[in-house]
């Protein structure tokens, strides 16, 4: 094996990948990301919004919709094994990964 022992994948499906790399022995950690509900949305709307990516109405009740489902993809992730956590407590874990110091 070349380069790091450890690989990072992010994103909506990352959690599906979760129990496979359990299963291989490969898993160190798998975090999902929880942050403020309201803040997400008035960041999501504001770069949708800059971006022009459809009319405003419809980016509003895209993202209040987005906002309702959030609690359930939170709660589906963390079902596939990843655990919930703010950004800078996920950072803190991933840095004490790559310096070889895994959380206890």
């Amino acid at each position: 094996m070349t380069g790091s022992p450890l690989f990072i994948a992010e994103g909506i499906f990352a959690a599906e990948i979760v129990e496979e790399c359990r299963r291989r022995g490969i898993l160190a950690a798998a975090y999902a990301l929880r942050r403020p509900r309201g803040a997400t949305f008035v960041r999501r709307l504001a770069r949708d919004l800059a971006e022009q990516r459809k009319a405003p109405g419809v980016l509003l009740r895209r993202g209040v919709a987005l906002l309702r489902a959030e609690p359930a993809v939170l709660r589906r992730q963390t079902g596939l094994g990843a655990e919930a956590a703010h950004a800078r407590e996920i950072l803190r874990r991933v840095a004490d990964l790559v310096a070889g110091h895994p959380h206890r």
